[in-house]
């Protein structure tokens, strides 16, 4: 799969108004929440150097904890949520600290930033899906008692997850055209209702008013984690905690109060929601453990390779158009396409793509965005000079388009990111682009030709195409994320336990 590609995920930034961000930071309270009640003074004295956990070489201290665990506490109150004693949710909060240490260190490692320009990009996007100004969800923000400092901060942190994602893991999912032909025959040769139109210029702008839309559904779950490399006795201890807790929770114990004292999901502070999404956006495993439940029923347990999982069913029906974004982000993968453009989509697709090739230098702790600026530069000037630009690619390109001279084909609009395609769509054939940064490094672009084509069925299979991506991309990202884990020095000491079944 070439990297410059995009197979995008909204669910980190596009956060509703009336959600809860993953790491934690509520986005509007609810009515009716209860004050919060002080930390006990004990916890704070727990350790004396005051370090809850050290990740690779870096501390967590027990101060930054408490002051997680109050804001946790808050939000839990807002969803009406039953709160867990302090030193659980001391626990809690203190395993998504570390999971987003590791997400950091690893981002660093790779050399990916955030600028100002992605979070303000970001800011708008979450406006416009709400169908509000920027300075209407900041007010909307403080009057739920969170800065908007704390707002944007977590922003941040959220793209950064995305652009991780997309340089970890999206390339790594393969769909062959074999799997494609037999999605499309179980669905009739229809069109999916989660995938997105390419020619769209603004695939992330909200649908039109309809009066319904595809097929939702909305799950939140409780997770037993099972670390990689787990015993045999291990696995079965953990499926014991797993079964106890489907106990309680169908003698009428309240979900989301459990899921918040004893989930390893990220989503655990949130009462263990997962969102609400088109039905073929979730994993298979997920879809066939909830097929025959109904909105509050709960399945049995299903294992996954990250552990064990308890759903329910939060919401199941079809999806009004008119209204404001979801209580929760939305899946990971294309936007749905409007209903208008599937309409349109039935007929003929005059699609103009353009074939280009690029030269790609990947920003990393050696490699500062300076010097790939500066090392495309030269290239480019080698290529002015009178060098053939496809003889530079296959030797300096770190893409896999490198040994065909950086050639990517016939690109259709929507099938690269943003940046990239913005310099593409800039330039005339046989020209080449300055450097261009985009989440993949820095790229220099060359248009060779235009064409006008017919893309309805090449429309059908990239609409497959993504349905099949969504529905495997957060497996293999928990997956990615698990061994990232197992592959840290982690010492949680608020939580021992948890450091020996890491071993």
């Amino acid at each position: 799969m070439r990297s410059v590609h995009a197979k995008r995920r909204l669910a980190s930034i596009l956060i509703p108004i009336l959600g809860v961000t993953s790491s934690g930071i509520a986005v509007a309270a609810k009515p009716g929440g209860n004050k919060t009640e002080p930390a006990p003074a004990q916890q704070s004295q727990q350790f004396v150097d005051s370090i809850a956990a050290v990740v690779n070489q870096q501390v967590i201290t027990l101060q930054q904890v408490n002051a997680e665990a109050r804001a946790a506490q808050q939000q839990l109150q807002r969803q009406k949520i039953p709160v867990p004693d302090f030193s659980i949710l001391q626990k809690q909060v203190l395993q998504r600290m570390i999971t987003e240490e590791v997400e950091r260190q690893e981002a660093d490692r790779l050399g990916i930033k955030v600028s100002d320009a992605q979070v303000q990009q970001a800011v708008q996007t979450v406006a416009g899906r709400n169908k509000i100004s920027v300075a209407q969800l900041r007010q909307e923000i403080e009057k739920s008692g969170v800065s908007w400092d704390a707002y944007m901060d977590n922003l941040r942190k959220e793209v950064r997850m995305d652009l991780l994602r997309q340089r970890a893991v999206d390339s790594t999912i393969v769909i062959s055209d074999a799997e494609i032909d037999a999605f499309l025959k179980t669905q009739g040769n229809q069109l999916p209702s989660a995938a997105q139109d390419p020619r769209a210029q603004q695939p992330q702008q909200a649908a039109p008013v309809q009066q319904s839309g595809p097929r939702v559904l909305g799950l939140a779950q409780i997770l037993v984690a099972v670390p990689e490399g787990a015993s045999s006795s291990q696995v079965q201890e953990l499926r014991k905690k797993a079964e106890s807790i489907l106990a309680r929770v169908r003698g009428g114990a309240d979900f989301a109060g459990i899921a918040a004292s004893s989930s390893d999901g990220p989503e655990a502070l949130s009462g263990g929601e997962l969102g609400v999404r088109p039905a073929e956006g979730w994993p298979d495993l997920f879809l066939q453990a909830t097929e025959n439940l109904k909105a509050g029923e709960t399945s049995a347990i299903i294992q996954s390779g990250n552990g064990f999982h308890i759903l329910k069913v939060l919401t199941r029906g079809q999806a009004s158009q008119g209204g404001a974004t979801a209580p929760r982000a939305p899946a990971p993968g294309p936007a749905p396409v409007a209903p208008q453009a599937q309409q349109q989509a039935q007929g003929p697709m005059m699609v103009t793509q353009t074939h280009a090739r690029h030269i790609l230098i990947k920003s990393s702790q050696v490699m500062s965005d300076e010097k790939a600026e500066t090392r495309l530069k030269q290239l480019r000037q080698r290529i002015v000079n009178g060098e053939k630009f496809e003889d530079l690619a296959k030797r300096s390109s770190e893409d896999v388009t490198a040994p065909q001279g950086g050639d990517l084909g016939w690109l259709t609009p929507g099938e690269t990111v943003p940046a990239f395609e913005q310099a593409m769509n800039a330039l005339e054939p046989g020209q080449i682009s300055e450097p261009v940064k985009s989440q993949f490094g820095w790229h220099l672009i060359q248009v060779l030709e235009r064409r006008t084509k017919n893309m309805e069925n090449e429309f059908k299979r990239m609409q497959a195409r993504q349905v099949l991506f969504q529905r495997r991309i957060e497996p293999a990202f928990e997956d990615w994320l698990s061994q990232l884990r197992s592959q840290a020095f982690i010492d949680n000491r608020l939580d021992p336990q948890s450091n020996r079944n890491r071993r």
